[in-house]
């Protein structure tokens, strides 16, 4: 792939999905385009370029590529710490004063995250108390999720206290959640960096938005932060991943740490 192309093809998909590519993920960047230019036929990465910007009729392909491009790594109880100290300190108290929290995991890959949210509330006997969403930009990560099937590596790290058998059964050499915790989800597809499809979620208590802003370059994590916290409700909280920090980029939403754990909320 010559310089040229790697430029306004990799521009392409930050365009329209808003990953970010260096030079320096050339490399990487290329056996992934070259597995889906290889699929459908094409001949060079150039023509693959044509047909995603002028042929890809409602972005089959774009959803096609998303998924070979996102590394859809995730496992129940991710963090766990974190998403233990929003629910305690955010989402409980509000139920108990007889409030309704709506939560949303935004970019929640195959869904073990959002699971493990229910999986928290069903234990405290609160998982019918609130609105609980999770969307992706994957169809395919979407499909798993709703199913909610997945390998044995998806429960590799599981908090002390903890037993995964009160709602994931094995069968067949397979982890399968509860449907009673899947049907209390509702699954969307959504594209964080589409403000205009970001509309249908608003009046939010909580967004859980982890381990994607690292994808992004630092103008679409500003443009991101914006758009997550005009889906907050005044007083609402965004957790973002251990390793993602929003401090640099001077948004509206203030930082502050509850049981150890840093969130940014909303002003009132």
């Amino acid at each position: 792939m010559s310089a040229q192309v790697f430029a306004i093809l990799s521009g392409l998909i930050e365009d329209r999905l808003g990953l970010s590519y260096t030079l320096d993920d050339k490399p990487l960047f290329e056996h992934k385009i070259a597995t889906r230019v290889l699929e459908l036929g094409f001949e060079s990465a150039l023509d693959y370029y044509y047909y995603l910007r002028y042929d890809d009729k409602n972005d089959a392909e774009l959803n096609a590529l998303a998924d070979t491009l996102v590394v859809n790594e995730t496992f129940f109880f991710r963090e766990h710490d974190a998403i233990h100290a929003v629910l305690s300190t955010f989402i409980q108290p509000m139920i108990e004063r007889g409030l309704r929290p709506r939560i949303w995991c935004a970019a929640c890959s195959t869904g073990e995250e959002p699971l493990t949210i229910a999986m928290w509330l069903e234990a405290r006997g609160l998982l019918e108390a609130v609105d609980l969403f999770a969307s992706d930009i994957s169809d395919t990560a979407l499909a798993v999720a709703r199913a909610g099937r997945y390998r044995p590596r998806s429960l590799r790290q599981v908090p002390a206290g903890i037993d995964p058998a009160r709602w994931i059964e094995t069968e067949r050499g397979a982890l399968v959640v509860q449907p009673k915790l899947r049907s209390a989800i509702e699954w969307r597809k959504l594209n964080l960096i589409d403000q205009v499809s970001l509309r249908v979620m608003s009046g939010l208590d909580l967004i859980v938005c982890r381990n994607v802003l690292i994808y992004f370059r630092d103008e679409t994590v500003r443009r991101v932060a914006s758009y997550l916290s005009d889906c907050l409700k005044p007083g609402g909280v965004l957790l973002v991943g251990l390793s993602e920090s929003l401090m640099r980029f001077g948004t509206e939403l203030a930082c502050e740490e509850h049981a150890g754990t840093f969130v940014y909320r909303k002003a009132r």
